[in-house]
């Protein structure tokens, strides 16, 4: 099955993550098809939070995509802020 989730990188207590597809089978910080976008959970100031390109978390949704409960809030999100 295909999942988006996201993949941490960034260093230790300064975390960043990719928002990635890719198959649930492989490891958090394995394998992806795509990567759609980022999110910096510790963004200062003039930093960017959030980077989602929904169009194509649209489409692998339209293929029969899950999300995972965090990325499924971070869409959300993303949604209400460009509206």
């Amino acid at each position: 099955m295909v999942t988006i989730r996201l993949t941490r990188t960034g260093a230790k207590n300064r975390p960043f993550y990719h928002v990635v597809v890719t198959d649930s089978r492989s490891g958090r910080d394995g394998r992806y098809i795509e990567r759609v976008g980022f999110f910096n959970p510790v963004a200062r100031g003039n930093e960017e939070k959030l980077r989602l390109d929904t169009a194509r978390v649209d489409y692998w949704k339209a293929t029969g995509a899950q999300t995972s409960e965090r990325v499924a809030k971070l869409i959300k999100d993303a949604r209400k802020t460009v509206a």
